[in-house]
């Protein structure tokens, strides 16, 4: 009987980990697919909507490290609580923003809370992950990009049929926190002040998976915001098929993690890490070596296969450093991690500028490798990180 107990508690609690994930995304998913609806609102030129967007990273990376702190201090379900019913109800405030700085400023909050978010659920996961001492990680990342491409078909198909952003946005918000709130009891404790003391926060463990996560968000950023543009401009696509560039990049991706936990399982966390680093540099010069389309696009499928399970094992890795506290771990990996993918599509823009854009684009595969090296270090460096 004690054994059934468990085993449906584990159930209980995964489940519950999962529909967080889910949210975030949808949430997330929400903003993005009502951005030209913004834009046009407000009469924003791309050069100020661009500007404007920094104030969601610049907010995320604020809360990101105050959340580990208070992770410390409080344990993981009362941030993950707090942040979940913050994130959602900020949603609407994006709908009312006036002006291109009224826009700004809430584009802070809600990135701060997107932050929080962010950090705590990967703490509660990596938590769950020591518990079930089984891969769990990569399967928790995969509901997040299923909201993602949710969220983005819903905002698609509400914005076809005419519906503003305020009226999106309040329904959303009202039924993801609905969502989350049915499951939000059902979250384990989590870390707390008793558990674990604060100790160095810049460890070299530590600097060794943020350097990964910087890398390979890098690369994710700039996935997103190139691909078509490379398809286009570079080897002359139509738009149409250009954009199938970050689709088929975006779906290789969601497939991979639901696979990650299993690979992870099969092959273990250092030399999946280190394989599809470099299953991702091969996709990268694929795409911009061989001067096809068709090439290019399996190209891109293969980085996003490569990238799909690196995150969430570097996040679960961050949260198993024996003497750095789990919210500490986390919060110092997910802020490089976000450095990288806010880094990532102007350095390519700079470079390219200078260069060309096939050339820029190979600085994806190079950090790429770089990732692919430093993964030696997973097994050495972390607790519980191989099997």
């Amino acid at each position: 009987m004690r054994a059934i107990d468990r085993t449906f508690s584990f159930r209980k609690e995964r489940f519950t980990i999962s529909v967080i994930f889910l949210v975030h995304g949808l949430v997330v998913a929400s903003w993005v697919s009502r951005i030209p609806a913004i834009q046009s609102a407000l009469g924003l030129s791309p050069a100020i909507l661009g500007t404007v967007l920094l104030s969601t990273t610049a907010g995320a990376l604020v809360s990101m490290p105050l959340t580990g702190g208070l992770i410390h201090a409080f344990g993981s379900r009362r941030l993950v609580v707090v942040t979940t019913v913050f994130f959602c109800l900020s949603l609407p405030l994006l709908s009312h923003p006036g002006s291109a700085a009224g826009l700004a400023v809430s584009l802070f909050i809600f990135g701060a809370a997107a932050g929080g978010m962010d950090v705590s659920m990967n703490v509660q996961a990596a938590e769950f992950e020591r518990k079930r001492r089984e891969p769990v990680m990569s399967s928790f990342h995969g509901l997040f990009s299923l909201g993602g491409m949710l969220g983005s078909a819903i905002g698609g198909a509400v914005a076809q049929r005419g519906l503003g952003p305020s009226p999106h946005f309040t329904l959303a918000s009202l039924t993801f926190l609905v969502l989350a709130g049915s499951v939000l009891p059902w979250l384990s404790p989590g870390t707390s002040r008793s558990e674990s003391s604060l100790t160095l926060h810049f460890d070299r463990r530590i600097l060794v998976l943020g350097a990964i996560g910087f890398c390979v968000l890098l690369g994710e950023g700039a996935m997103a915001d190139w691909t078509a543009v490379y398809l286009h401009g570079s080897l002359g696509s139509s738009p149409g098929l250009a954009a199938l560039g970050y689709s088929v990049f975006s779906a290789s991706m969601a497939g991979g993690r639901f696979l990650g936990d299993w690979l992870t399982r099969a092959l273990g966390r250092a030399w999946l890490v280190r394989a599809g680093s470099l299953l991702a540099a091969f996709g990268v010069l694929s795409a911009i070596l061989v001067e096809n389309v068709a090439v290019a696009l399996v190209g891109f499928a293969l980085v996003g296969a490569g990238f799909s399970t690196i995150v969430p094992i570097i996040f679960g890795a961050s949260a198993s450093v024996r003497g750095v506290p789990a919210g500490t771990g986390v919060a110092a990996v997910t802020t490089a991690g976000y450095l990288g993918f806010l880094l990532g599509p102007p350095l390519i823009g700079w470079t390219a500028q200078l260069t060309t854009l096939r050339a820029a684009l190979s600085l994806v595969a190079v950090l790429s490798l770089v990732a692919a090296f430093l993964a030696k270090g997973l097994k050495a460096n972390t607790i519980e990180i191989d099997d």
